[in-house]
């Protein structure tokens, strides 16, 4: 059985030679909605598809990594539970945290994608290979990226691009395999 999936030659190009991911988690990961219970814990909705994508992607050989200007404790709970190593909180400086990933792992700019919705951002986003934004990005962002989503942030966003990223790596069909009977 054949991968459903199809982007642009165009689009593969850029994405190919990908070994990073920069995420933002609130309109990225989540739906941006920030909820808070009685006592003033802040609660947020993942989506099981986000997540099955990134830990494909670690499969691939691509490393997630969370650089994002808030921090919570079912945020990190979520990024321990996906392997997630690389993870910024309470930034928004966003570039220099994403320059000391890039070093860390011996990576640049041109093996770099990002995904994130708003104006902060925008300085990880125009120095990667390949700017990415969830459907419900800010304009100013959408306009910057190379790739927007069919999905909006927190339903689905970070799957697309995981998918892409794999179908650009030649891994997807592979991977797709040991699912299929």
């Amino acid at each position: 059985m054949a991968p459903v999936l199809n982007f642009s030659p165009e689009l593969l190009l850029q994405a190919q030679g990908i070994r990073v991911v920069f995420l933002d988690v609130d309109g990225v990961l989540t739906d941006g909605g920030l909820y808070f219970s009685e006592g003033g814990e802040t609660l947020k909705r993942f989506n099981t598809l986000d997540g099955h994508g990134l830990k494909l992607l670690q499969r691939a050989g691509i490393t997630p990594a969370v650089i994002t200007g808030r921090d919570s404790k079912p945020l990190r709970l979520r990024l321990a539970a996906l392997g997630i190593e690389h993870a910024v909180f309470g930034t928004e400086d966003k570039r220099p945290a994403a320059e000391a990933i890039l070093q860390t792992l011996g990576l640049d700019w041109t093996q770099a994608a990002a995904m994130g919705d708003d104006w902060p951002d925008l300085p990880v986003l125009t120095r990667c290979a390949l700017a990415c934004a969830p459907a419900n990005a800010q304009a100013e962002v959408s306009a910057r990226a190379h790739y927007v989503t069919r999905l909006r942030g927190g339903d689905g966003a970070v799957r697309e691009l995981c998918d892409l990223l794999l179908v650009a790596s030649g891994r997807y069909a592979q991977l797709l395999q040991a699912y299929l009977p």
